[in-house]
């Protein structure tokens, strides 16, 4: 057995006549003709991105994605070199995404990119930044990104905030804070026997459900009560506060929602708040997408108000701010709570007074990750190349062509609207006189046979037992003219299903 403490034995020739010390390219004018041709490539697809839907992925291409494969230009263990890969990823790889950067695209909440997230990815790849801690620029700027983002949703100076993969982390993130709150030495003793109980509305985001059973708290502590067109019943969460308290039980977090996931309904967050202070409650508010209507005109920027008397705040850059995935955010009201729930500096990762190992405080002492990417440039670009005023103003033209949406679905014979549209999200269903099974039936084939065809991407949701045509308009690119041609199609496909 080779000893360790001999070092290690030279090595010979290598059998293959690879140099595994040598990544970089061998030919670097190869690698810049390259490189240049795949960046107009991209270019290309962003500026034709009207004439780019979904597509299926062929069996071919899913089967040439096996590493070493090659597609159909077959593969090695070698690598294939600059200019076969750069073939393969304009012939292979750009066709097949999700299609959210088309106008039509409204399923589900995507975000639609932008054409500055081109600019900051080959920025962030070049310098390849971990931004955990230390003293570097990348550290800076993710602090500017979100001083900020607090600024715009009223949360004091000094307040705290990270960036994360999205608002699931950043929910689970938010709620470790708010237990750490309740219970101070539970870093150190655990939970035990304490029983911690959360509350919200019927319809919270299953982000929270998540958050709850990965923090060993189990979905069952989460009280949901019945909601109104503003959130749920003051009464309803009172009493089952009520109930937890005389069961023996710790009320810890309050969750409110600004933009359900279904409808796009917003929760009366001053309401919230005033019961969250009443009862001595963390308010920890959704605002995936919802948030960011604090950008938007009048009246859809007072679906939002009260946020900023939120605990925490959790959102994401990537749905209604455009920006390219992945970026969310929590924010919270105090940067010691935040601090007291993840900070641990082992003393490989101590402070340093100067260099490179200074920055205080380093981001890795504010959620999960130790290793974290540079998310902020892309938010940073976004922001300094557009400005905040013109986001807010594609936000605002998101919510009006929603409405119009349901107007024109309200005009037409064979739909009918499942909700009022609140903000960005409008839900109907077709066949409206038939029975609900049929609904059911009629609107999956619609949205299967639209997204098939590229004529419009709708999702489904279920409301009052009936599966309804959904859709989310956080998309940039989209037109009036995209609004009417998709419910033109919808009543199309209705007529040949016998509406």
């Amino acid at each position: 057995m080779p000893d360790p403490a001999a070092g290690p034995t030279p090595a010979g020739p290598d059998p293959v006549g690879l140099d595994p010390a040598e990544l970089d390219p061998s030919s670097w004018p190869d690698f810049r003709a390259a490189a240049h041709r795949l960046l107009d490539a991209c270019i290309d697809r962003l500026e034709g991105a009207r004439t780019h839907p979904w597509q299926p992925v062929p069996d071919a291409v899913q089967q040439g994605y096996a590493i070493g494969a090659g597609g159909s230009d077959g593969g090695s263990d070698e690598g294939s070199g600059e200019a076969a890969i750069v073939e393969r990823l304009m012939r292979d790889v750009l066709p097949y995404g999700t299609g959210n950067t088309h106008p039509s695209f409204w399923g589900w909440v995507h975000g639609t990119g932008l054409a500055s997230g081109v600019l900051s990815a080959m920025v962030e790849a070049t310098i390849n930044a971990n931004c955990g801690g230390r003293a570097h620029g990348a550290v800076w700027m993710e602090r500017a990104v979100i001083d900020w983002a607090r600024q715009v949703m009223g949360l004091p100076e000094g307040a705290s905030g990270v960036l994360v993969a999205g608002t699931s982390q950043a929910t689970v993130i938010a709620l470790q804070a708010a237990r750490i709150r309740a219970l101070p030495d539970l870093r150190e003793k655990g939970q035990g026997g304490r029983r911690l109980v959360a509350y919200a509305g019927a319809g919270v985001h299953q982000a929270a459900v998540k958050a709850l059973e990965l923090l060993g708290l189990g979905r069952e502590t989460l009280r949901l009560v019945a909601t109104g067109p503003r959130g749920p019943d003051m009464a309803a969460l009172r009493a089952a506060i009520a109930r937890d308290r005389a069961a023996g039980a710790l009320p810890f977090a309050l969750i409110a929602t600004a933009g359900s996931v279904d409808l796009g309904a917003f929760d009366d967050l001053e309401a919230m708040a005033d019961l969250a202070a009443q009862e001595g409650l963390w308010l920890h508010v959704d605002g995936a997408f919802g948030a960011w209507t604090r950008l938007a005109a009048d009246p859809w920027r007072g679906l939002s108000e009260g946020i900023g008397r939120a605990d925490s705040i959790a959102c994401d850059f990537h749905k209604w701010m455009y920006v390219p995935y992945d970026c969310g955010l929590v924010l919270m009201r105090s940067e010691a709570a935040h601090r007291a729930a993840f900070a641990a500096r082992p003393a490989y990762l101590a402070a340093q007074a100067a260099g490179l190992g200074g920055g205080d405080p380093w981001f890795c002492d504010y959620g999960i990750d130790l290793s974290r990417g540079n998310r902020a440039l892309k938010v940073w670009t976004a922001l300094e190349l557009y400005g905040a005023a013109r986001m807010g103003a594609a936000i605002s033209r998101n919510c009006e062509l929603a409405a119009l949406m349901g107007r024109l679905v309200a005009a037409a014979p064979a739909l009918a609207l499942a909700a009022p549209v609140v903000s960005n999200v409008c839900v109907f269903s077709v066949l409206a006189a038939a029975p609900a099974a049929q609904r059911s039936a009629a609107n999956t084939a619609i949205a299967q046979a639209l997204q098939l065809s590229g004529q419009a991407v709708f999702s489904t949701t279920l409301v009052d037992g009936v599966t309804c045509l959904r859709a989310a308009i956080t998309n940039h690119r989209s037109r009036a003219e995209d609004v009417q041609s998709a419910i033109a199609a919808v009543e199309a496909e209705a007529a040949r299903l016998g509406g």
